[in-house]
């Protein structure tokens, strides 16, 4: 049995591993705004990509996260850090802007308790409307009633009436299914994208505590869903959405399926950010969203965030 990894106190930071989950998964899955990033499987699978060291913040029982953003990614490259929990006191935020970039995905919640105090220290904030978090109720994305899903809804009923299907939830022993739909949605799309994070989830998606279903047409592996709960169990978080693009009207009826699956205690579903893609935000746009988990970005004025 493996034992927790500690997380080393601020100035020092280490790399993030599978050890350190039980130090952090449940101070995370406490965090009240439902930030898409601020779960472990959400910092863990993406560790490699962004460079991720993990530090604990001594004074308040947060953590800290220094990342990197690379060349090729969405928007400005350069260092920053995230604190998922809480804001830092006023000598470690001023130590981590001068080392460590500029301050990404601020919750809203952070703002609205210490942004005078902010603005006072000199720190300004800014929405970062490429990162929010598009929000849905769950039962209008299981309904999808009313002439604004219309669309949707005919989508939906094509598939369902061009193929016969199957849900079943992701099991250990469907993973084979899950792998050979997310090499197919690769071929489809003519690059990696996230393939490597995705395909890492599916490797260990229950020690990660994932959760997923896994959709069949014609017999065959179509599609796969697979998030988490976040947000006190208030929202569920759709971490990836794959599909084999030949099925026409998959994507709508795996996202139909998938919130009707859900239990009913999960009020919204987190269906994460367009990360500035102009097409991805208008077909997440179609969708007609309820509200957006809103995040900011923090620095000294005159210097890029």
């Amino acid at each position: 049995m493996n034992e927790t990894m500690p997380v080393p106190c601020y100035p020092d930071f280490a790399p993030l591993s599978m050890d350190m989950k039980n130090a952090l998964h449940p101070r995370l899955a406490l965090t009240a705004d439902g930030v898409s990033e601020f779960t472990f499987s959400g910092l863990y699978l993406f560790r490699n990509r962004y460079n991720y060291l993990i530090s604990r913040n001594g004074t308040n029982g947060g953590f800290i996260v220094s990342g990197e953003q690379p060349e090729t990614g969405h928007g400005a490259a350069g260092k920053f850090f995230m604190t998922p929990c809480e804001a830092p006191d006023r000598d470690t935020l001023e130590s981590l802007l001068n080392t460590r970039g500029y301050w990404k995905n601020i919750p809203e919640t952070v703002i609205a308790k210490s942004g005078p105090q902010l603005e006072e220290w000199g720190i300004r904030a800014s929405e970062d409307r490429d990162n929010f978090d598009y929000l849905h109720y769950r039962s209008d994305l299981a309904g999808l009633a009313g002439k604004k899903y219309h669309k949707k809804k005919n989508l939906v009923n094509q598939f369902l009436n061009a193929y016969s299907h199957e849900e079943r939830p992701l099991t250990r022993e469907l993973v084979p299914h899950a792998m050979e739909i997310l090499e197919q949605w690769r071929r489809d799309k003519g690059e990696d994208g996230d393939f490597h994070e995705a395909k890492e989830a599916l490797e260990r998606f229950d020690a990660l505590a994932l959760r997923g279903f896994i959709y069949y047409a014609g017999g065959k592996a179509a599609a796969y869903s697979l998030g988490e709960s976040i947000a006190k169990g208030r929202m569920f978080a759709i971490h990836f959405e794959k599909a084999v693009d030949q099925y026409r009207g998959i994507y709508q009826f795996m996202n139909q399926a998938f919130a009707a699956a859900l239990p009913r205690f999960f009020t919204f579903i987190n269906r994460e950010q367009d990360l500035g893609d102009k097409g991805l935000r208008q077909a997440k746009m179609t969708y007609r969203p309820s509200g957006f988990v809103k995040k900011y970005t923090a620095g000294r004025p005159g210097e890029a965030q």
